[in-house]
């Protein structure tokens, strides 16, 4: 049996050899960060049993163990030499992706020379007096016992507050398709917490709140399961009153779980806003659907409705005090060809918005310039024209389509590529960051269903991992993966990085985030490895250490 700690961003397949595999005993860690790093081991010759795994150690109480486990990947990546850089592999297989709890009342099954990882998680309680620690893992069997040592400093600081606003889209359908519940039974509930809160534990903190039923990634005619939070009633032809005693209910459960920001779902469909989405109404007591794809969105119909809907809506959201942090939609995506459209349906709204926020996906500039959107969300790949604008307040977002050296997190890739993005975030004053798939198991424009531990690129839609960083696990519980590991780290990379500015200067960071560059690092130039980021984090957290002593 052989033992080695790693990073948290090695990716280990089950064919690889722990030889090949750098080793990593010393961490550094903020004193109110989790901590994550994966402990590799192999047994070489014919075994196949149960192990136990031990924790030992200052800091063994703190510490959490979980199984990295490998997934199908049949498209790793798109068929283009530019997309395949920094591709781990890229032919289907088994990838390590899902993090999930471990089975046999806490052991492990080893088999013979398979390359298998542990997750190994360090979160200190809250006013935690402790500077250094260590944890010895250690791997019992009926033949041997092995152990690995791993030695942490903790800095005896604390990250700020995340001031970035991180929205991953957020499937409330997926949830109980996943699970076979009715929408917003309490099982249900229980499920959407469980997911949400996964969210927030990993820097997440606005959250896709379905007031009606997202229309995202939808075929045209098609229908997405009903998740509407807002009860509405046809009290008349044209006279509609509104219940929220659900959207109540939700905005209550993510304050408590320390969701800061709520995504209202987009007014008009995607790509060329020409319909209204799905919205269910009591019509003479009995539920029914009332707007969708027949439903002009420049319709009288329609525009009476949100006349109606949007104040009430927003008075509601007053009354609970989160109105200020709450962020709205006119239409994903749209491009030259829907500026009209979208320029009407903007106009619509607007009225009835003028003191919030509307954002929107947008990666042509020519369309920003006209005016019709003063915050747009640019994709990374062409976030360098809105840059050069000195666009206020400017967000971004990618997805796995039109990208090719940038960030990305797919699950053939290497973790850096997940990571690099809190780095690039920071220096350019990025103010938040959304992606389409939190949880999205459907295939391309949602005809069906698809189970994500059997099929993780919704059918060939799109390169394994870019439609979700979490799976549904058992019980409702959402299981992190790799990725989301790497997405944590980069949130908390910004916030490392928002301290140091803080103690040591901005000069200073500038200098640590430059050292390892070849060039100016940007969101298309920037190391192609692991260690840059490892080593940034380190020389951070000990410029904050001297600082303080």
């Amino acid at each position: 049996m052989a033992i080695k700690i790693l990073t948290s961003m090695e990716k280990c397949f089950l064919d690889e050899k722990i030889c090949d595999k750098k080793e990593k005993n010393s961490f550094v860690m903020f004193k109110n960060e989790k901590l994550s790093f994966q402990v590799a081991y192999s047994f070489e010759g014919v075994y196949n049993a149960l192990v136990s795994v031990k924790l030992e150690g200052s800091l063994a109480q703190y510490a959490n163990i979980r199984q990295v486990v490998p997934v199908p990947v049949a498209y790793p990546v798109r068929n283009d030499t530019k997309c395949n850089s920094d591709c781990l592999r890229n032919t289907p297989g088994l990838y390590p992706d899902v993090i999930r709890p471990l089975h046999y009342n806490g052991q492990i099954k080893v088999i013979e020379n398979q390359l298998q990882t542990l997750m190994i998680d360090v979160k200190l309680p809250q006013n935690a007096e402790i500077s250094d620690g260590n944890l010895v893992i250690t791997l019992v069997g009926n033949t041997f016992s092995e152990s690995a040592e791993a030695k942490i400093h903790i800095v005896n600081a604390e990250l700020p507050p995340q001031k970035l606003i991180h929205t991953e889209w957020f499937y409330t359908d997926c949830i109980a398709e996943a699970y076979h519940t009715e929408a917003f039974s309490e099982k249900h509930w229980k499920y959407i917490e469980s997911f949400v809160k996964t969210a927030v534990d990993n820097g997440i903190n606005m959250i896709l709140t379905p007031v009606f039923t997202p229309e995202l990634d939808t075929y045209i005619g098609g229908e997405r399961m009903t998740t509407q939070l807002v009860d509405i009633t046809v009290e008349s032809e044209d006279k509609y009153s509104f219940g929220f005693s659900k959207l109540d209910r939700w905005i209550d459960m993510c304050l408590r779980l320390g969701v800061e920001y709520f995504e209202i779902p987009h007014f008009f469909t995607q790509w060329g806003a020409k319909s209204a989405p799905k919205f269910v109404a009591k019509v003479n007591g009995r539920k029914k659907k009332i707007f969708g794809w027949e439903t002009d969105s420049m319709g009288n119909e329609y525009k009476n409705f949100l006349s109606q809907f949007i104040p009430a809506l927003v008075g509601f959201l007053k009354e609970k005090g989160v109105d200020k942090n709450c962020y709205y939609h006119v239409s994903d995506e749209p491009n030259m060809n829907n500026l009209e459209q979208y320029k009407a349906c903007k106009e619509l709204i607007a009225p009835y918005l003028k003191e919030y926020n509307i954002i929107d996906a947008l990666s042509h500039v020519e369309f920003y310039d006209t005016g019709v959107l003063e915050n747009p969300i640019p994709s990374i790949h062409k976030i360098e024209d809105f840059i050069e604008r000195k666009i206020p307040d400017l967000w971004a977002y990618y997805c796995g389509f039109g990208i090719t050296t940038e960030s990305q997190r797919m699950i053939a890739q290497s973790s850096f590529r997940t990571r690099i993005l809190g780095v690039q975030l920071y220096k350019y004053n990025i103010v938040g960051f959304l992606h389409w798939g939190y949880n999205f198991y459907h295939n391309q424009r949602s005809y069906d269903y698809v189970d994500p531990f059997g099929c993780t690129d919704a059918e060939y839609f799109a390169p394994s991992g870019d439609g979700f960083l979490v799976y549904p696990g058992t019980d409702g519980e959402a299981w992190e993966s790799l990725r989301l590991n790497s997405m944590r780290e980069a949130m908390d990379d910004i916030r490392a990085l928002e301290l140091c500015e803080s103690i040591c200067g901005k000069e200073a960071v500038d200098k640590l985030i430059s050292e390892g560059v070849d060039g100016e690092l940007t969101f298309k130039n920037y190391p192609r490895n692991n260690d840059y980021l490892i080593e940034l984090r380190e020389k951070v957290a000990l410029a904050i250490d001297a600082k303080l002593k």
